[in-house]
């Protein structure tokens, strides 16, 4: 059984995939609490692989997003072939301290300071920007096609610019679901 915060359709609001329409299997629990996590960790439904594929396959999106919390806690690579098997690409966005399963198809790697990834390789690493945070160190200890800063809920937006404008390998990645006010 797999405790699933919610599931729902929606565009994907951040990264590479931003305005892909897609479903999100939002995992409650994670091993780290981070002050600027928009999810409950203590709502949740358990739900059965099987229930989770089924409820994923009602909706139009052909992209399935495993976030969190901290999805490579619960995560299968058996759950990933049921989404495969309704014709699903299954991304999943982590925080890197645990692995995951092998048969992604896109893989988001969001590290976060003061706790070391597992992961060096990714499609993309998305960083929440802080002040005072070595961004740096994800370019150098983690392998990607990809690297976006995205402002911390959306409070430091000319910060994170003013730095990509002075580092232009960063890509900037806004959370427009908040701009444009869908989950």
């Amino acid at each position: 059984m797999k405790r699933i915060n919610e599931i729902f359709e929606s565009l994907q609001g951040e990264g590479f995939h931003t305005g892909t329409a897609a479903v999100f299997v939002r995992f409650s629990g994670c091993n780290l609490r981070c002050p600027f996590c928009d999810t409950q960790h203590e709502t949740y439904t358990e739900m059965s692989e099987e229930d989770i594929a089924r409820k994923v396959s009602q909706y139009k999106a052909p992209w399935v997003i495993l976030t969190g919390g901290e999805p490579s806690l619960q995560a299968t690579e058996t759950l990933v072939e049921r989404f495969h098997a309704w014709g699903k690409r299954v991304a999943m966005e982590t925080n890197g301290t645990h692995a995951v399963p092998t048969n992604l198809d896109w893989l988001t790697l969001s590290p976060k300071e003061g706790k070391d990834p597992v992961l060096t390789q990714a499609d993309e690493v998305k960083v929440v920007y802080q002040a005072g945070v070595d961004v740096e160190r994800w370019c150098r200890e983690i392998r990607a096609d990809h690297y976006f800063l995205q402002p911390c809920s959306c409070r430091n937006t000319q910060e994170v610019v003013r730095y990509i404008l002075e580092h232009p390998y960063w890509r900037l990645s806004l959370q427009t679901h908040k701009y444009i006010g869908i989950e």
